[in-house]
């Protein structure tokens, strides 16, 4: 198994982990539909070229993704899409590999407009030094990061510690594990946003919006700057997706662009 941050969850050059890639992308890409049986594992097995042992284990893995699952008598299901782990950083490879999933980014981001400016806020009314100083080492990677000569890792990275820095700074354990669980999303996404010429560049005065809000101890300005880094970046990733960009919730774009000032 891989121990990359946000490498595959199985051994992808294993074969029963070939096995699983394969057949979690026809499910992904709706070739074996949700309430599907899979073929017995004879004809499986035949037909992938692979021992029953192999596609057993592979089984195994595709269950513990919420993708399948076994029932006596009946044989392996395909389980509803609302069942599955969409976060599991190799359902977000297929279905990012199916199709740009719009809707998927539309609702991280909806789930992100909620929650982080609000642990923007909390983590400038604590303003634990410890946890600031975290915060800003983060943003100096960033900048560091920056140029498009850069490695693009370099700066996903320092951006998911900008990010997860701030939920940590909250003190709620929940909210740090949260940023960990979305972490191969934020990573996609933040690719995405910043794919552009420059765009690393010009996502840096956003994020030094909140971390000086942050510094300064002043909630409302942190919840505010939060807001309108995530809206600046739905609108880039609208962009990049093709879509025309929609207006953001809970905010005007005349209040995003003064908080940005």
């Amino acid at each position: 198994m891989r121990n990359g941050r946000r490498g595959t969850t199985y051994p992808r050059r294993s074969l029963h982990g070939q096995v699983a890639h394969e057949i979690g992308l026809r499910i992904v890409r709706g070739e074996l539909a949700p309430g599907d049986i899979l073929p017995n594992e004879s004809d499986l097995s035949a037909e992938l070229d692979v021992s029953r042992t192999a596609l057993r284990e592979a089984f195994k893995v595709l269950a513990a993704k919420g993708l399948v699952e076994a029932r006596p008598r009946t044989g392996t299901r395909i389980r509803p899409r609302q069942a599955w782990n969409l976060l599991d950083p190799d359902i977000l490879a297929w279905q990012f590999a199916v199709s740009p999933m719009e809707r998927f980014f539309r609702d991280l981001f909806q789930v992100r407009e909620i929650i982080e400016p609000a642990a923007a806020a909390i983590a400038a009314e604590k303003q634990r030094p410890e946890d600031v100083a975290e915060i800003r080492r983060a943003y100096r990677a960033m900048v560091e990061a920056a140029p498009d000569d850069q490695p693009e890792d370099d700066w996903t990275d320092a951006d998911l510690r900008f990010h997860q820095a701030i939920l940590s700074a909250t003190g709620n354990e929940l909210l740090g594990t949260l940023g960990s669980l979305s972490e191969a999303a934020l990573a996609i996404s933040f690719k995405l946003t910043t794919s552009r010429p420059s765009g690393r560049l010009d996502s840096l005065p956003r994020h030094k919006v909140v971390l000086d809000a942050i510094e300064r101890g002043d909630p409302a300005a942190a919840r505010e700057a939060m807001r309108g880094l995530l809206g600046e970046s739905i609108d880039d990733l609208q962009n990049v997706l093709g879509d025309k960009p929609a207006k953001p919730p809970a905010r005007r774009r005349h209040e995003r662009k003064r908080t940005l000032a």
